[in-house]
């Protein structure tokens, strides 16, 4: 594909003018000298002479887009052109566009017609998914015959890559409870009971008859006492466990098909007979 179609140009719109002068400024860097990178807006050198539709009447764009991008650049967008881009430039300039800051101009677009806007000749162009619409063209050297033209034969590939992604968040709180226990103790008591009972008898010695006497007796009694001990019952720890895993990502490419329908009469010559073929 590279050697029938070597260069490209790649279109991008930008909502304001500093990202697209910052586009312009980064591909001109990559471009080289065998392409160039211009700007379409409002401001622009010879932008007063002719309104933006011719402006655009240079680039092989169908009229829908055209008109599409004309209406942006009145509503006071900017256009950034690259064109004679070199396939292994390719890819860096469609990230350069999409870093800058460049717009889904389809998106702009269906604000636009709920608004009213319609366009004399707008089409449905959701079929679209990135932001920077390429417009493939042949090289000038491609056409510098005129007697020749060319088709290019376009065929997508599908790269996949990996991100990170965010599956949630694990989150261990203590926090403290209190609950209401209770256990059974034996106590012991001791009381001392003063019993005082009748007696009718002599005096002997031992009663030491008129004198001072104390008889004392100690009372005694348990409590209970609660004392706590902390015991560790249980751990709970978070841990990262990594692995890998294969997934199959399914998605579709686009390619584009030639038909070639000869139709000239047959019998002047083997490459003027009919031939149909189609080729992918």
């Amino acid at each position: 594909m590279n050697e029938m179609y070597p260069q490209r140009t790649l279109t991008a719109f930008f909502e304001k003018r500093e990202a697209a002068e910052d586009a312009v400024a980064s591909l001109r860097e990559i471009v080289g000298p065998d392409g160039s990178v211009r700007l379409v807006g409002q401001g622009q050198p010879h932008q007063e002479e002719k309104g933006f539709w011719d402006s655009l009447s240079d680039m092989f764009f169908p009229d829908d887009d055209r008109e599409t991008y004309a209406e942006g650049l009145e509503r006071g967008g900017y256009l950034v052109v690259a064109e004679n881009v070199k396939a292994e430039n390719y890819d860096l300039t469609l990230e350069i566009l999409d870093r800058e800051g460049s717009v889904d101009v389809d998106q702009l677009a269906t604000g636009w017609r709920s608004e009213g806007w319609t366009g004399s000749r707008a089409g449905d162009r959701s079929g679209r998914t990135s932001s920077a619409a390429t417009s493939a063209m042949a090289s000038s050297s491609d056409l510098s015959s005129a007697n020749e033209q060319t088709i290019p034969v376009i065929e997508e590939e599908i790269k996949v890559g990996k991100r990170d992604v965010d599956l949630g968040r694990v989150r261990v709180r203590s926090y403290v409870v209190e609950t209401p226990v209770s256990q059974e103790v034996n106590l012991h008591e001791e009381r001392v009971r003063v019993e005082r009972r009748p007696v009718d008898r002599g005096v002997v010695d031992a009663d030491m008859a008129f004198t001072d006497k104390v008889i004392e007796v100690d009372q005694h009694a348990e409590e209970a006492v609660v004392s706590k001990q902390a015991r560790v019952t249980e751990e709970i720890s978070l841990r990262r466990e990594d692995s890998q895993r294969t997934e199959t990502v399914s998605d579709t490419v686009r390619r584009t098909e030639v038909e070639i329908e000869d139709e000239r009469e047959t019998g002047l010559s083997d490459e003027t007979s009919r031939d149909t073929t189609r080729r992918g």
